[in-house]
């Protein structure tokens, strides 16, 4: 399946050009004591805070300077959580997303990963670990990419994998990937017939100090086979070796 990018994009560009220190955080969250303590502790750990009351709130300060992560809670007034999340990953905006919400179900972990978000806090909460687990998560998308941008374009079959503009085209045609379904397709390109457990997808793609959801690899194996496979039911390029992990098919 092919995704455009709409015009969410437009904003990448001062995103990634961002040295600043400070990492701004935005918090979401439509409970006034929520906001105020969660972005006191922040600020406590040195961040810059912004907050937002509601979805639509929460969108017009994305678009008007994307945040370096951004707190989010899944059930608000006029745009829920999962749309917003669905929308930056649709655009290919990587910011780092912290779902927050009082749904502790396995169900809802999944879903919450399934529209990229980077980990999952379910309240009542720690405030003192949820700052923690905002450093754990900028200090991942932080440290030393796993593609190398000099590496030569790689190809496999229809696939063709460009680290320097980090585009990836299937069959001539462009699909979106964020950022880290990049990583997971060119570590899978680069080895082709191998199989790597789900812990070692963790270790090389996401770090060592992940300590999210694991189910995070399933959720990316199948929107990676939703983008590039011809039939992510049966798929023939990125393959599960039932009971150790995935590879990515020799023959390709």
């Amino acid at each position: 399946m092919i995704k455009r990018a709409p015009h969410l994009n437009h904003y990448l560009a001062p995103y990634r050009q961002c040295m600043s220190q400070s990492k701004r955080i935005l918090v979401v969250d439509d409970e006034p004591n929520i906001r105020e303590v969660v972005s006191l502790y922040l600020r406590r750990e040195g961040f810059e805070v912004e907050t937002a009351a509601d979805g639509h709130a929460a969108m017009a300060a994305i678009e008007a300077r994307l945040p370096d992560l951004v707190v989010l809670d899944l059930m608000l007034p006029g745009i829920d959580g999962m749309k917003i999340a669905r929308l930056l990953r649709d655009a290919a905006v990587d910011i780092p997303i912290i779902m927050l919400t009082a749904r502790g179900e396995e169900a809802d972990r999944i879903d919450g990963l399934e529209v990229g978000a980077d980990d999952y806090v379910t309240k009542p909460f720690s405030p003192k670990e949820l700052a923690a687990r905002v450093k754990a998560v900028l200090r991942r998308t932080g440290s030393r990419p796993l593609v190398e941008a000099e590496a030569p374009p790689l190809a496999r079959g229809r696939i063709l994998a460009n680290p320097t503009t980090r585009q990836v085209f299937v069959g001539g045609q462009e699909v979106i990937l964020t950022a880290k379904e990049f990583d997971l397709l060119w570590l899978l390109l680069s080895h082709p017939g191998r199989v790597f457990s789900r812990s070692q997808l963790l270790d090389l793609v996401w770090g060592h100090d992940f300590y999210g959801d694991p189910s995070t690899v399933t959720v990316h194996i199948r929107r990676l086979r939703e983008k590039i496979e011809e039939n992510p039911n049966k798929p023939r390029l990125i393959l599960t070796v039932w009971g150790v992990g995935y590879r990515f098919a020799a023959d390709e």
